[in-house]
């Protein structure tokens, strides 16, 4: 992001880092499969000697080849090179069959291994509290993790095996040169460090610039969601917002392009002309050891293994060399998902603990000079809030947007904690009670409800997960928010698939919906009800029966309900107006109707539009 470049800083990673996360990638393969893992780290140590072998059973039929020119009527001759093509075929099997073992194993522990990390990445998720979700930053590092992480561990893991399996098979091939050319080993070593050095700091640089796309990567999948969805499809249309959002998409689509071809350029230059660098250490080594068959100092079977060997002995030390450098930036790369499973949450860890208990409700529920701001913002979204709500009370907020009415909600929920100030109910600082207990006893209609791609059962049933499959509860709770009609016209009733992402799935209107969060909300026995715009998207006839219904269930349950409808509020014992985050009238319709305050002049101005 433009705005962000100054600050970044360079990622690195020292050898000794690398070395700690290695452990870590270890014992989550371990972890996800441990058949698998033993499977390919043995055919990994027999892959290693093949080649050896190999190189080695080649030399012997190249001199029995020449043996045999020399001596074309002796059949032992020719029988001995019948042999070892037989003994070089039975090999080149092994090695196909190993080849092929390997992956399949390495297949069922990706699987394995993917699955669990995204397992422990939801569950981690389910610890973060409401202001890492808030929090962009702290959004981006959930995003990094989820995207890149899941595969890294497998890699880091099978890279280090690669980088063991090379070693032991460099270590065959100079057991085989060491009476032809031991120093070409490290003639070979020195041409291919400058590549791997190299490698290291492109894997570092592609490392950055993942990490620094966080930001801008989540937009670029937010202007697809706008033109592919169908909650924005209307308004695309209607407005003509295709070619403005697909331009802004082609921007950063073109951005990330050529950010990737600066760097595919970097590869290409300097593997290029590190790459002719080790091809001319070879072919220096393959002129001496030629010069020495030529003048017969060695036979034309070691010349041929001592050109394969520097083949493979090149190959084998680039692998090992490109492994380490891979290492190092799956180890970045893993550093993310370490960053995320450390994210700090001893706040909603503290909140489950085991706390003071309550008798069922309900109870008074008491503000005391209640403040709050978000983390990192300076200013206040609540301030010095006093209200006392006495059992089964039922309550009104009111106030514009930004007010705080959702913000109050969120803290009687503890979703957050107030910054200052006390918030009790029974007696009880919120912070004292268990939070699973706590939000057991509140049931809630939020203004953003969640359409659930779900049946229609589960939909309502959701509300209280441990009576998810009581049908008859599930129809109760259904016909006190209203949604049994509905359900009742569904082609499979309350089996009936919901929303449009998968097969078969029925559609339903915003209202329609409403209506089954509603029905949601009734599920569990709650001591406090609160509704957040519960009639937003409904018609008035439905709102006055679903309100009648509503004051009928919620006869003994205390209340909360914020809506700009004031034939709504009117129903509440009390109304709370707020501005700015502050209290600033409190009491019945009628009394502040007569105030001639800020709720006269709102509950006039709604009048006036229905003259």
């Amino acid at each position: 992001m433009p705005g962000r470049a100054g600050e970044r800083k360079e990622k690195k990673l020292t050898t000794r880092e690398l070395l700690q996360q290695l452990p870590k990638a270890l014992a989550l393969v371990w972890e996800a499969d441990k058949a698998n893992a033993i499977i390919l780290l043995l055919l990994t140590l027999v892959q290693a000697v093949v080649p050896a072998t190999m190189a080695y059973v080649g030399k012997l039929i190249i001199d029995a080849v020449v043996k045999s020119q020399a001596n074309p009527l002796d059949e032992a001759l020719r029988a001995e090179v019948w042999r070892w093509i037989s003994w070089e075929l039975g090999l080149a099997v092994t090695t196909l069959l190993l080849g092929r073992l390997a992956g399949f194993s390495q297949n069922l522990l990706r699987t394995s291994l993917g699955n669990l990390l995204n397992i422990r990445i939801l569950e981690k998720a389910l610890t973060l509290e409401l202001r890492h979700f808030e929090d962009s930053e702290t959004y981006d590092v959930m995003q990094n993790a989820r995207r890149e992480a899941s595969s890294r561990p497998l890699s880091l893991a099978m890279s280090a095996v690669g980088v063991v399996r090379n070693l032991l098979t460099l270590a065959t091939f100079a057991v085989l040169l060491w009476n032809i050319a031991w120093w070409t080993v490290l003639v070979l070593l020195a041409a291919a460090l400058p590549a791997f050095i190299a490698e290291t700091k492109l894997s570092s640089e592609a490392f950055r610039l993942f990490s620094w796309r966080a930001p801008e990567g989540r937009k670029l999948n937010y202007l697809e969601w706008i033109l592919t969805r169908d909650s924005s499809v209307k308004e695309v249309k209607l407005f003509g917002l295709g070619p403005l959002v697909l331009g802004r998409y082609r921007a950063l689509f073109d951005k990330f392009l050529g950010e990737d071809r600066k760097l595919a350029r970097k590869r290409l230059a300097w593997g290029t002309g590190l790459g002719v660098l080790s091809l001319g250490a070879f072919y220096l080594c393959y002129l001496w050891v030629a010069q020495r068959a030529a003048s017969n100092a060695i036979t034309v079977g070691d010349l041929v293994l001592t050109i394969a060997v520097f083949r493979q002995g090149q190959s084998a030390f680039e692998s090992v060399l490109s492994a380490v450098a891979g290492m190092y930036e799956d180890a970045l790369f893993l550093s993310n998902l370490q960053k995320f499973f450390e994210l700090p949450t001893t706040a909603e860890a503290a909140r489950a603990l085991p706390a003071k208990t309550l008798p069922p409700g309900p109870h008074k529920l008491e503000l005391q000079n209640v403040s709050f701001k978000y983390p990192g913002k300076s200013d206040w979204a609540l301030k010095d809030f006093n209200l006392t709500l006495e059992a089964g009370e039922k309550l009104a907020l009111v106030g514009e947007n930004g007010a705080g009415k959702s913000t109050l909600i969120k803290l009687l929920l503890r979703l957050y904690d107030p910054t200052e100030g006390t918030i009790r109910y029974g007696g009880i600082d919120l912070r004292d009670l268990n939070v699973t207990d706590l939000r057991s006893r509140m049931g809630a209609v939020f203004q953003d409800f969640v359409r659930y791609q779900f049946t229609a059962g589960e939909n309502v049933g959701l509300g209280h997960p441990p009576m998810l499959e009581d049908k008859a509860k599930i129809e109760l709770a259904a016909d006190a928010g209203g949604a049994k009609p509905l359900i009742d016209t569904l082609p499979q009733k309350y089996e009936t698939m919901l929303g449009g992402w998968f097969e078969k799935g029925q559609e339903l209107s915003g209202g329609q919906w409403q209506k089954l969060a509603i029905s949601r909300a009734f599920m569990r026995e709650a001591e406090v009800l609160i509704l957040d715009e519960p009639t937003a998207s409904i018609d008035a006839e439905a709102e006055v029966a679903l309100f009648d219904r509503f004051r009928a269930l919620a006869k003994d349950r205390t209340a909360i309900i914020i809506s700009h409808r004031f034939s709504t509020v009117r129903m509440a014992d009390r109304i709370a107006v707020l501005e700015g985050g502050k209290l600033t009238e409190l009491g019945s319709h009628e009394q502040l109707l007569e105030r001639k305050g800020r709720y006269e002049k709102l509950f006039t101005l709604q009048a006036q539009g229905y003259r």
